[in-house]
Order: C-alpha cells, then sequence, then structure tokens
C-alpha cells in the first residue's frame, strides 16, 4: 500500500485543532476549529475521492480518540467517510492506550516505524493518515509518507503545533497536482523528491568583475 498523510493547514503551517475547541486546547491552543468556515461542495468532493482509495487507516492516539468518538455514530452506508473509516482496517499508533475497541482497529506496539514499513508492504491501494500530528512527524523523519496531500486554508493564527517541525530531515517534494475549492482552500499533493538541493544567485566572479564600474 502507499503511504498518503492528509493534512490541514493554516498559511503559517499549524494543524492544530482544525475541527473544533475542544480537539487539542493543550499549549493554551484557543483556535480550535479553524478549519469549519471552510468547508463547502469541492471540499468534500475532494475527501470523498481520497476516501475512495483508502484500503486502511494509520492514526495517531489523539485523532482515534476522536474519530471512534464521532464516526461510529454515522450509520448511513453511502457516506463516503463513515463507511469507509467504520469497515476497514484501522492501526493506532500508541504507547498510552490499552485497547483500541472500534471495530476493525488494532494497536501498534513497538517499534513503530518498522510496523508501518511492515503494513505498507500488505496488498491494497492506500494506507491513508488522517490528522495524527505526532505521528505525521514521525513517519516525515523515516521517509515513509508517499505523498503529502496538503491542504492550506486562508487564516493564519501566529501560533499552534505545525506538520514540519525545527529537527525535521531535510528533503525536497515534487508538486504533482493543485486545485483550489470556492471558499479558497488551496489542495497542493506532493510527492518526495530526494534530498533538499542548493545554489545561489550570486553573479558568477567573472560576471561580477564585468559589472563593477570602471574608475
Amino acid at each position: 500500500m502507499r503511504l498518503t498523510l492528509h493534512t490541514f493547514m493554516t498559511l503559517d503551517g499549524v494543524l492544530q485543532a482544525p475541527g473544533g475547541p475542544d480537539e487539542d486546547p493543550s499549549g493554551g491552543f484557543a483556535h480550535g476549529g479553524w478549519s469549519f468556515p471552510y468547508g463547502d461542495e469541492d471540499f468534500g468532493a475532494a475527501v470523498a475521492g481520497w476516501f475512495g482509495h483508502a484500503s486502511a487507516f494509520l492514526l495517531g492516539r489523539k485523532t482515534y480518540e476522536i474519530f471512534s468518538g464521532y464516526w461510529p455514530r454515522v450509520t448511513d452506508p453511502a457516506d463516503p467517510v463513515a463507511g469507509k473509516l467504520n469497515a476497514l482496517p484501522k492501526y493506532v499508533a500508541s504507547t498510552t492506550l490499552a485497547s483500541a475497541d472500534w471495530r476493525n482497529s488494532t494497536l501498534l506496539g513497538g517499534d513503530v516505524a518498522a510496523e508501518v514499513a511492515r503494513l505498507k508492504e500488505l496488498p491494497g491501494d492506500e494506507l491513508q493518515v488522517h490528522g495524527s500530528g505526532e505521528l505525521a512527524q514521525a513517519l516525515i523523519e523515516h521517509d515513509l509518507i508517499d505523498e503529502y496531500r496538503l491542504l492550506y486554508f486562508p487564516v493564519h493564527l501566529g501560533r499552534g503545533k505545525k506538520l514540519f517541525r525545527d529537527s525535521a530531515p531535510a528533503a525536497a517534494l515534487r508538486l504533482v497536482s493543485t486545485s483550489v475549492t470556492g471558499t479558497g482552500v488551496i489542495i497542493a499533493c506532493y510527492v518526495p523528491d530526494g534530498p533538499a538541493r542548493h545554489g545561489s544567485y550570486e553573479l558568477p566572479e567573472e560576471s561580477q568583475a564585468r559589472s563593477r564600474p570602471v574608475s
């Protein structure tokens, strides 16, 4: 399976608590629910399209607890999100949960990076990560993500948890598709593109010499 990461982000890179005020108030974060005003048909269609490719889900503890408290109550089998989340395998990366009781849920133990690498070897289309910021950072660190699906919302908050932490390894990404919703959410999809590359806009020394004025 390909591992795809789906993340809601503000323009200044914050991913904390997009869905509601009580989702993650840690650190005194007071802007929970910042993504809600921007949901529209375009946004829903993009999300539904991605869920159509899901073969399994990989979730961090906080996202698992949020999802398991909500989606089992959505019982419409035609719902493109609930139908997949409730039926498909869900793998939970947690060192604190004693059990995962949502149907078809399995706790990952020990070396999460090794466990995820093993899951990627299983047959299927996509192993999808939604939210799960701390897990996403670990996946970035171990170069396990095959496609980043980043949704940039037209808001900046000034503080909050971010996807790419300062200690993340440097790497290049290649843009493979973009779209914009009616409310201005930019959906950008990237695939890994090797190490970060560097260069300089300085003029070559010979050119600099030619460009110096003659006194």
